[in-house]
């Protein structure tokens, strides 16, 4: 018996622009609103807010542009972030907490404390990232809808 595709609520193209610091968070702020506005819980759209802004954040910082791609349905809210840019050399190692490869401007500014990704992990159920030096990184998160 074949299995019936999730009941898609919503979807979303965002662009971001690397090194655009005062258009950063634009994104994951339209997201929240986004989820809010088609009734998503709170808690789902906390969580979705918080990995989406650390992501978006990475692309500004790391990255030439990006897309960002958010998708809705009842069951989850799915986000696949890429990008063009200097991607990431050792992925293992950015995954620690505190690793950070930004400027001294950047952390001046109050970014690159090395919490991104595993910011990004924790609020996602499920979390896919791949990433080429020099070409760029696709991130993929999953958070699934808070049933109460």
């Amino acid at each position: 018996m074949r299995q019936m595709a999730a009941t898609e609520l919503l979807r979303r193209t965002f662009h971001v622009m690397g090194g655009d610091f005062d258009k950063a968070g634009e994104v994951s702020t339209e997201v929240k609103a986004l989820l809010v506005e088609i009734g998503v819980d709170s808690a789902t759209a906390r969580r979705v807010a918080r990995a989406s802004f650390e992501a978006e954040m990475n692309q500004v910082m790391y990255a030439d542009k990006g897309t960002v791609e958010l998708a809705v349905t009842e069951e989850a809210v799915q986000m696949t972030f890429q990008d063009e840019g200097q991607g990431i050399e050792d992925i293992e190692q950015a995954m620690q907490p505190g690793y950070s490869t930004s400027t001294d401007w950047m952390r001046a500014m109050g970014f690159g404390l090395g919490m991104g990704l595993p910011n990004i992990k924790d609020n996602s159920d499920e979390f896919h990232i791949e990433s080429t030096p020099g070409i760029g990184t696709l991130l993929k998160i999953t958070v699934k809808m808070n049933r109460a």
